[in-house]
């Protein structure tokens, strides 16, 4: 089997696939006004992603996260779900989501085949959770992960990203709550966009400020697995949850990116914050076509960058998250 492998060695056995970059919600760091799209946009059918999924599981790759904006707006996220995981290389079939499916659709997704899953959870208070989403639908979403530890979900991850003076001051009730739960918290630090320089500005907080108050409190870095995401995880003897956080800005945070991305358009994106990306679409259109879309797959491969240039400002053609999967 020819293995995903770019010029810095490394190796790609996980890809983001966006299915949809429309959100029902309207988080503040991403898109403040709500979704909203000139054209009526036109996403990858169940067909094209099925011929995406077949290529790269060929090409070595054995987990697959879907991705948006939110995922579980596509009428079609449990079929797509399920296709994705009966493809026998597929060993690992995650999503993302904002939750507000979740109490009602957990079972359903679990017998479709998904087994990981992410959930925002920006803030444990239901006042600065609606500030932040413009939701109040923060009791639902909880109520929504309980649903899916009790369903059989094997990994469970809960995402904030951190905000200054908004969430900094609640890493002591999201201890509170992974104590005698099976699942992870990871922070996020706040990532400038093409779209968000003020916001950033004004609310960016290294996530250093939350890890020393971690290790001061005794908890041990886990060593980080195979496959594994971006995040620096810790555990605690006390606690039946974790600890995670994602620190792009962070020397060599990109030494061990093992991650591609799909948009909802087709087109490959090499880096969340790459300055181009390919459009693929054109080879999801036969079957036949397999052999040539694997072939751009690895050329492309070739001109991935061994880093983002954040730190320069530069973020690259990404507007919002919701665009490209985040």
């Amino acid at each position: 089997m020819t293995i995903l492998t770019d010029s810095h060695a490394r190796i790609f056995p996980y890809l983001r696939l966006s299915i949809t970059d429309v959100c029902n919600f309207s988080c503040n760091y991403c898109l403040p006004d709500g979704y909203s799209c000139k054209n009526k946009p036109n996403f990858l059918s169940l067909d094209e992603l099925r011929r995406i999924v077949t290529a790269f599981s060929e090409l070595g790759v054995w987990k697959i996260r879907i991705t948006g904006g939110e995922p579980t707006v596509r009428k079609d996220f449990t079929e797509i779900a399920h296709m994705i995981s009966s493809v026998d290389a597929i060993k690992d079939t995650a999503f993302t989501t904002n939750g507000y499916r979740l109490k009602d659709k957990a079972k359903q997704w679990r017998d479709a085949g998904l087994s990981s899953i992410n959930i925002s959870v920006d803030s444990l208070n239901p006042e600065i959770f609606h500030e932040i989403t413009g939701h109040n639908r923060l009791n639902e979403v909880l109520e929504g992960i309980d649903k899916a530890i009790e369903v059989g979900f094997t990994k469970i991850k809960l995402n904030a990203v951190l905000l200054k003076d908004v969430n900094d001051d609640e890493l002591a009730d999201y201890l509170s709550y992974i104590k005698d739960k099976p699942v992870s918290v990871r922070f996020i630090e706040l990532m400038q966009t093409g779209e968000n320089l003020d916001y950033f500005n004004k609310y960016h907080i290294s996530i250093d400020v939350l890890k020393d108050k971690l290790l001061a409190q005794g908890w041990v870095q886990e060593i980080r697995s195979c496959g594994a995401g971006p995040a620096i995880t810790f555990t605690h003897k006390n606690y039946l949850g974790k600890i995670g956080f994602i620190a792009p800005y962070a020397r060599d945070f990109c030494k061990g990116c093992n991650r591609l991305r799909m948009t909802s358009t087709g087109d490959l994106r090499l880096c969340l914050f790459g300055e181009s990306g390919v459009s693929l679409r054109h080879l999801l259109q036969e079957d036949e076509q397999k052999e040539q879309l694997k072939e751009l797959i690895l050329e492309q491969l070739q001109y991935k960058n061994s880093s983002h240039f954040l730190k320069n400002g530069n973020t690259g053609i990404t507007p919002n998250l919701a665009s490209v999967g985040g």
